[in-house]
């Protein structure tokens, strides 16, 4: 493990303090209504062990007359009355402010967490279990609730009965003081202790392997389809239950430390009781206490006693709740992947030129960059194939146009201006993508296609799906537009939600377009259909259509050819196949690929008969 890391796990109570402290600035009234409310509660019931003993030795002083001895008492009995309303009234009111308070940050904090993972990098998202994410934002969020009420509502009014305990009987009794003193500060330092140093790291771990098991169970949930195609559910179920083994294991490690930490903690508190017992009878003996101070000393330890004993827990459950926000704290302190400079400029596309200027490019920490001096310009209107070899470069391309990464130096246009200095969401609301593999929320037809465009009307959500094709199953789905897809449109087949991809893209009406083989999960029927109405769709508009099979290029206006980050030719279809290069070399490939295909169907079908 690394220097860094170990720091970061060591200084994990400051750091999620820290974040606890920063979202109280913005509840500055009710937390402070919050403390002193408990405060005051606090500071009655640690008051009550006077009137006890006073009570006493008004009863004490007339032991034949019971009527003298009541009317000495009453007044004790009212005062301790009058302290038990206020605890109670003050305490109800601590209680009730904290919930909306609480509310108020977790409702922020959940809010935020969200809208940061959104905007964190591409890579990120790539390495991350959606899973685990989720995990670390919703426990995060539930451990804000524990950890404002051990803060607020525990350990602070534990610190005031400790420290008013102290002060009082230290007042009257030095030496009973010091005992309280010594006692309380041995038990709080062993309890803190034991927490942060015994039981964190192993609860550590296991929150950790928590993570990890969420994140192994939303992702064989996620794929139920291949798990199913591939009568893989025993494996899965393997595998998940290895995860749940070293959860289970680790976990038990830390609630046996847990059980070990309490069973010392109630030790201290035992051999504190004996010397408080001990000290208040030596006082009586050597006739420094009475009667009633002995009641008072004995009732003030048990107040205490109730304290101290739920310190213990409290600190646990200050130290878990650490643990758990941890990595919600942790999601806080990443980057986001890219990001609107300062004063970032709107953005409106009228013509969609493209440019690529001395553009140098190179993933994380690749010492070798994947585009060195690119430069290239693509008129506004103008359809263009990308094609090459996997790894040639033409994902990366589109992506830098999206702005997913900023390029290592030179600088990328769009009508003339720098999409560095503009801002990200109008760069992307200019620009509609249909992937190769189209993903689809878990919403209805219609939200799905018009997500580029959440206020188009019914009519315009239904003439998208025509041009895309899509109308026909959709009418006969039963619920028709108003059809719930499933999670990532898993109800729907593929060359379906490819088609509702393109009817997102037709909406969306955005003046750039980008094509990834947007044709490659759709039947021979369904292709020409859709080959037509992109046509259609790629009129008027800058088009990037990343093809791997090169025939879904063909009538584009120009087509470039990638290999190993540079663009080795540009031309039109016709013109690069009169060359002897790379296009022609994978062309005649792609036909003789599909040639032997064709002709061993042919010879299938030949033998079946």
């Amino acid at each position: 493990m690394s220097h860094h890391k170990r720091r970061r796990r060591s200084d994990a109570l400051g750091r999620v303090l820290s974040f606890t402290f920063g979202n109280w600035r913005d509840e500055k009234l009710l937390v402070g209504s919050i403390a002193a409310s408990i405060t005051v509660a606090t500071l009655a019931d640690i008051l009550v062990p006077i009137t006890a003993g006073r009570l006493v030795d008004a009863i004490a002083a007339h032991p034949g007359d019971p009527a003298a001895g009541l009317a000495g008492a009453l007044p004790a009995l009212a005062a301790m009355a009058g302290l038990g309303v206020t605890f109670l009234l003050f305490r109800h009111l601590a209680w009730s402010l904290i919930v909306p308070m609480t509310l108020r940050i977790m409702d922020k904090v959940s809010r935020e967490g969200f809208a940061r993972v959104q905007r964190f990098s591409t890579d990120w998202h790539a390495n991350a279990f959606s899973g685990s994410v989720v995990r670390q934002i919703t426990r995060g969020m539930w451990s804000l609730d524990i950890l404002h009420d051990v803060l607020l509502l525990a350990l602070l009014p534990s610190a005031v009965v400790l420290v008013g305990t102290v002060a009082l009987l230290g007042w009257t009794w030095p030496v009973m003081g010091l005992v309280m003193a010594l006692g309380s500060g041995a038990y709080v330092a062993a309890t803190v202790l034991l927490a942060t140093r015994y039981v964190a790291p192993v609860a550590r771990v296991a929150n950790r392997l928590d993570t990890r098991m969420g994140g192994v169970l939303a992702d064989a949930l996620a794929c139920n389809g291949v798990v199913k195609a591939f009568a893989a559910e025993e494996r899965e179920e393997e595998r998940f239950a290895g995860a749940v083994r070293r959860w289970r294991r680790m976990t038990r490690h830390a609630w046996m430390r847990g059980t070990l930490t309490g069973t010392l903690q109630n030790a201290l508190l035992w051999t504190m009781r004996l010397a408080i017992a001990a000290t208040a009878l030596w006082l009586w003996v050597r006739g420094q206490a009475s009667p009633g101070d002995v009641a008072y000393v004995l009732t003030t330890y048990f107040v205490v006693h109730g304290y101290l004993r739920d310190i213990g827990m409290h600190v646990n459950n200050l130290q878990r709740s650490v643990n758990e926000m941890e990595e919600l704290v942790d999601l806080y302190g990443e980057e986001p992947g890219i990001a609107d400079r300062p004063q970032a400029e709107p953005l409106s596309v009228e013509r969609g030129e493209i440019r690529f200027e001395a553009v140098r490019f190179r993933y994380g920490r690749h010492e070798t960059p994947l585009y060195d001096d690119l430069s290239v310009t693509i008129a506004g209107g103008q359809s263009v194939g990308l094609v090459g070899r996997s790894g040639s470069g033409k994902t990366t391309f589109v992506k830098l146009v999206q702005r997913f990464y900023d390029v290592t130096d030179g600088r990328i246009t769009v009508d003339g201006r720098d999409i560095s200095a503009v801002r990200l969401r109008d760069l992307r609301r200019q620009i509609a993508v249909v992937p190769q593999e189209p993903i689809l929320f878990h919403r209805t037809l219609t939200e799905n296609i018009a997500y580029g465009r959440p206020g188009a009307s019914r009519a315009e959500v239904e003439r998208a799906a025509e041009l895309a094709s899509a109308s026909g199953f959709i009418d006969r789905l039963p619920r028709g537009y108003d059809t719930l897809v499933g999670e990532r449109g898993v109800k729907l087949s593929g060359g379906e939600r490819q088609r509702i991809a393109l009817a997102r893209a037709f909406l969306a009406d955005a003046p750039i377009l980008i094509l990834d083989e947007a044709t490659s999960s759709l039947d021979s029927e369904s292709e020409a259909l859709i080959q037509a109405a992109m046509e259609r769709l790629m009129a008027g508009r800058t088009a990037l259509v990343i093809a791997h099979r090169l025939s879904t290029v063909r009538d584009l206006d120009r087509i470039l050819v990638f290999d190993r980050g540079r663009i080795v030719e540009d031309g039109s279809h016709a013109a690069l196949i009169r060359r002897d290069g790379l296009y022609r070399r994978l062309s005649e490939r792609q036909d003789g690929a599909f040639a032997a295909q064709a002709g061993g169907r042919i010879a299938r079908e030949g033998a079946s008969r």
